[in-house]
């Protein structure tokens, strides 16, 4: 896989925790963006170390942690029906990123052997505490052995994606499931809020996808791409970030306004603010 990320197209700050600014470019051949520069691998770390970075917590303290853990409840069965759609057959379930594992511990109660892989220390702890049997390494799974692998807004964190991709060719069987969660910066809420646009998230975000994508990345892997489904309360959580980022306050109404349009314009263009891909292994 040979990224050539050399056409600026716009420059952005990480909001939440550095106030560094950051560019983004453009690879033409994947069409996605890439942020620069590449915090150093020891350093990535210290961007995630903010209260404000909510799917590393359990926090129920503000009224919009307590609204962000209902739709993240709604969100997980949501998962699971488009999971279960495409593999109806329960096995092992890996969950890369899983946070504090609240999707994993639906998947025991419905019947999968799951695994998580979190490498953020204090989510991964919640995690254990659950119940949820954690690994440090992809490295450390079996060729072959995984029935589904899931990725909820994760694989725009990875450093390096090809590497990443054959990874989870290596230990996803033959005609495994593959879903894969991530933001749109082709969605009207992108278009809107542009540099203020909390779904850039620099430099957490280090990779921004479009529909094209994710089909022109993993092809070449042998993955086919079978279908796209809309995360629709996405749309209105970045929003709400975005309004906050841009005027200082969160402005509930004007965001919910902005989510909606996005969701209304992407019933014709599928560019919905973010977007579930299933994948099947060939």
């Amino acid at each position: 896989m040979d990224i050539n990320a050399n056409i600026k197209y716009i420059e952005v700050e990480d909001f939440s925790v550095s106030k560094e600014k950051f560019e983004l470019y453009l690879d033409e051949t994947y069409q996605l963006l890439k942020t620069e520069p590449v915090p150093e691998l020891d350093k990535l770390g210290s961007y995630y170390e903010s209260p404000e970075y909510i799917s590393h917590t359990d926090s129920k303290k503000t009224f919009f942690d307590k609204v962000y853990q209902i739709v993240k409840s709604k969100a997980i069965q949501n998962k699971f029906k488009i999971l279960e759609d495409v593999h109806p057959t329960k096995g092992l379930l890996l969950d890369i990123g899983c946070g504090t594992a609240e999707f994993l511990v639906e998947g025991n109660n419905r019947g999968w052997t799951t695994l998580g892989l979190e490498p953020n220390q204090n989510a991964r702890q919640l995690g254990i505490d659950k119940g949820i049997t954690m690994i440090d390494s992809l490295d450390n799974i079996s060729d072959h052995s995984v029935d589904a692998i899931t990725m909820w807004h994760v694989l725009e964190h990875v450093v390096n994606l090809d590497e990443q991709i054959k990874s989870l060719q290596r230990i996803l069987k033959k005609g495994g499931t593959l879903l894969i969660a991530v933001p749109n910066y082709n969605s009207y809420d992108a278009k809107y809020y542009g540099k203020h646009w909390a779904a850039f998230d620099v430099p957490r975000h280090l990779w921004h996808f479009s529909q094209s994508s994710i089909p022109l990345l993993f092809n070449p892997y042998h993955f086919e791409l079978v279908e796209t489904y809309p995360m629709l309360f996405d749309s209105f959580y970045v929003s709400l970030l975005s309004e906050q980022y841009k005027t200082g306050k969160k402005n509930w109404f004007k965001a919910f306004s902005i989510g909606l349009k996005s969701n209304i314009e992407a019933r014709n263009n599928l560019e919905y603010s973010s977007l579930i891909y299933y994948l099947r292994k060939e």
